[in-house]
């Protein structure tokens, strides 16, 4: 098949969540012999260089250079109208232009779009079959911003989580089917009563780069891994410190936390002045200071979809405590393949339970480990899209048989 594939941030290479879940699935259709032209945009040079490594990953791929100031612009301009800001912070006429072009230029079997702010390039297209990976439920994440910020941000946020809904239920009624990466968003996504046609298949993990060295943990340490800048990351880390941190040192004066992650805003840097914490800022690779720790924490109080922190630190055999919240985009069960706890008291229990006792962190270790092998391998994830993308094409014979072929 002839498959244009676009998604809002630059899927190459797979460092962070925006990117791996969209690399995955391109890898995967040009191994399956599919003809894959990628488009997405690019916010730097550096960017655009490093992005170039996709080559060999896809057939073609298309940048759409932006800049961070126009990028702010677009959002304000969209304040007062019913446009979502979210929109035009993903929006490049540039981009649009080269995909009006290819669509007139090429003949396409499907159109394949990851995250919802991106599908406005190619909404209005109604004679090429076409899929939607909302991945989360974006309005939702605004939605819920909105009860953790000062007004008048959280009526912002507010706003913006609304006029994010409404296009999401309008987007939903032009794609021939929509995705989800978890049950649970699913269930919003049906929610809407949009009458769409969706499913889901969930974010998987490369658990032979994301695997146990062999080597010996620190008893005394623990991490938290996770971009800096990005919002429900910040709340977590603040509120962890502020609230669970003193109860942790309390019990254990020698644990050490490390906060690890890029960008980290003056108030996460603040936070490594704290005793026993260090914020490390951007590391080449995470994977050594997650290794090393007895436990990882992900307390999100926000978090929609799959946490793909949890499941790398599962993959390395690193025993986790998260929130409810986070636990569930995860398919693993709480207390057996990880610990789940809501309140300050219950997070600090569940960390000092595994660091404290070293046979119930290896059995948690192994449980992890071998859910994530059996539950989140991204083969597994792959075979469940490509019965999706069948579904999709039932009702193009043509498509289908190219398809079937290809496969």
């Amino acid at each position: 098949m002839n498959i244009l594939y676009l998604c809002h941030r630059f899927p190459y290479p797979p460092k962070r969540g925006g990117k791996i879940r969209p690399f995955n699935m391109i890898r995967h259709l040009t191994a399956s012999g599919h003809q894959v032209t990628v488009c997405s945009l690019t916010r730097s040079e550096a960017e655009a260089e490093e992005g170039r490594g996709i080559a060999p990953h896809c057939r073609a791929f298309e940048m759409g250079a932006v800049s961070e100031p126009v990028q702010f612009a677009r959002m304000i301009v969209r304040l007062p109208v019913a446009t979502p800001s979210s929109m035009g912070y993903f929006y490049s006429a540039k981009l649009a232009a080269r995909v009006r072009q290819l669509l007139a230029e090429q003949r396409w079997d499907l159109i394949f779009v990851h995250c919802s702010s991106v599908a406005q390039y190619v909404e209005h297209v109604t004679d090429i079959p076409k899929i939607l990976d909302f991945g989360d439920m974006d309005s939702q994440k605004w939605l819920e911003y909105a009860n953790y910020k000062p007004w008048p941000l959280s009526w912002g946020y507010t706003y913006e989580g609304l006029k994010m809904l409404r296009a999401e239920k309008r987007l939903a009624k032009r794609f021939d089917l929509c995705t989800a990466t978890t049950r649970a968003e699913r269930e919003t996504l049906d929610g809407y009563g949009t009458g769409a046609k969706t499913d889901w298949f969930a974010n998987g993990v490369d658990a032979k780069f994301f695997c146990p060295d062999g080597e010996g943990y620190e008893p005394e340490t623990i991490s938290f891994i996770g971009r800096m800048d990005y919002y429900p990351n910040q709340e977590c880390m603040q509120r962890f410190c502020d609230e669970v941190w003193p109860l942790l040192k309390s019990e254990r004066p020698q644990l050490k936390l490390l906060i690890v992650g890029a960008d980290p805003s003056p108030e996460m840097r603040k936070l490594g002045e704290r005793p026993g914490v260090t914020v490390t800022g951007s590391v080449p690779d995470v994977r050594p200071f997650v290794r090393r720790s007895a436990v990882m924490v992900a307390p999100l109080a926000i978090a929609r979809g799959t946490q793909n922190k949890i499941l790398e630190a599962m993959a390395m055999g690193v025993p986790v405590v998260t929130s409810t919240i986070a636990a569930g985009g995860v398919d693993a069960v709480p207390g057996e393949h990880l610990l789940v706890a809501d309140t300050p008291q219950q997070t600090a229990q569940a960390v000092l339970r595994l660091v404290g006792d070293a046979a119930e962190r290896a059995r948690f270790s192994e449980a992890g480990r071998a859910r994530v092998l059996s539950h989140h391998d991204w083969n597994q994830s792959m075979q469940r899209l490509d019965a999706i993308i069948a579904r999709c094409l039932q009702a193009a014979p043509a498509a289908s048989a190219r398809l079937t072929t290809a496969s």
